[in-house]
């Protein structure tokens, strides 16, 4: 029986979709964020514009709330001279009652080419990229709680500009990583790039289980899992999406697993501060800490523009 492809793939082995960083080759995660590099330098011009997308349509179909990773996605998409269109999904046909694949199917008839897609239901854009037209590309951009391709990509950038090389680091993950799209895609980018030391750090109501089966050491005393490492990557709580209390408050959550300047000096001297925003200031991070020296949350955003880029540059010369 033949192995079922990569829904992501081609069958020369080329990004198409991008839906999740789970399943992806090492050299295709490279390829994305050698290509994100050669981006960065647009950000200098004084006329930030390449052509690779003139004459394309993207279309960004956000079912959720956002600001960062709509707006990134819209201003590398206009950076490619894409035409971008926003559909307001709370005026459009879905809030009467139109399915999501009839959505899509009137978009494409529309002679959309991608589609960017952040929606509340993990698998939606598998969906779409499974019943859209051969030649448009689908970018997840969040789904539910499972994957946020793009923002594990810009974070493994961030990592890489820093640190250089994977293949020695301690890389910490904390805070709410049950609910956490970011989380995941982080520790599959991390493993598949050589991160020998993964480690989630938070309240056992917040840390899965089952992670110690991906080789993550699950750590749920701050001191410990931030010690020695090269790499914190904060992570907001995602009260919109817990059920019940799983906190005492964010105060005490503040105080067991908030980074402060102590709690960062157990890091190595050189470690860097992440966060994929927005911000909780005082409830995941300490105000020093976050606008301190060890801190790349800033730069981090600033990538994110240039991988989007490469994602969005690299799928519109792949064919299906």
């Amino acid at each position: 029986m033949l192995a079922r492809r990569n829904p992501q793939l081609n069958a020369h082995g080329e990004l198409i979709h991008l839906l999740s960083i789970e399943g992806l080759p090492r050299a295709v995660l490279t390829q994305i964020l050698d290509t994100a590099g050669t981006f960065l330098s647009v950000n200098d011009r004084d006329v930030k514009k390449v052509p690779l997308l003139r004459g394309k349509s993207v279309f960004n179909l956000f079912f959720e709330n956002s600001t960062r990773t709509r707006t990134t996605f819209e201003i590398a998409a206009k950076r490619l001279s894409a035409d971008v269109i926003n559909l307001d999904i709370a005026k459009s046909s879905a809030s009467k009652g139109e399915s999501l694949l009839d959505t899509i199917a009137n978009l494409s008839a529309m002679h959309a080419d991608m589609f960017v897609v952040r929606h509340g239901e993990s698998g939606a854009p598998y969906l779409i990229a499974r019943h859209c037209a051969p030649h448009v590309h689908v970018v997840n951009a969040g789904d539910g709680r499972h994957a946020h391709p793009t923002q594990g990509l810009l974070d493994m950038y961030t990592i890489r500009h820093y640190k250089k090389s994977f293949n020695e680091l301690t890389v910490a993950i904390v805070g709410d990583i049950v609910h956490s799209r970011v989380a995941r895609s982080d520790i599959h980018a991390l493993t598949t790039l050589g991160v020998p030391e993964i480690r989630a750090v938070g309240p056992k109501t917040l840390v899965p289980g089952d992670l110690r089966e991906m080789g993550v050491r699950v750590c749920h005393d701050m001191r410990e899992g931030v010690r020695d490492a090269d790499v914190i990557i904060m992570l907001r709580l995602q009260n919109e999406r817990m059920s019940g209390a799983m906190l005492p408050s964010a105060g005490e959550y503040f105080k067991s697993f908030g980074l402060t300047e102590d709690l960062l000096a157990r890091a190595r001297p050189d470690a860097i501060v992440m966060h994929p925003g927005p911000i909780n200031r005082g409830v995941e991070i300490d105000s020093r800490v976050a606008d301190g020296s060890h801190s790349v949350i800033l730069p981090q955003v600033t990538f994110g523009i240039a991988v989007r880029m490469a994602v969005m540059s690299i799928l519109a010369g792949n064919d299906a």
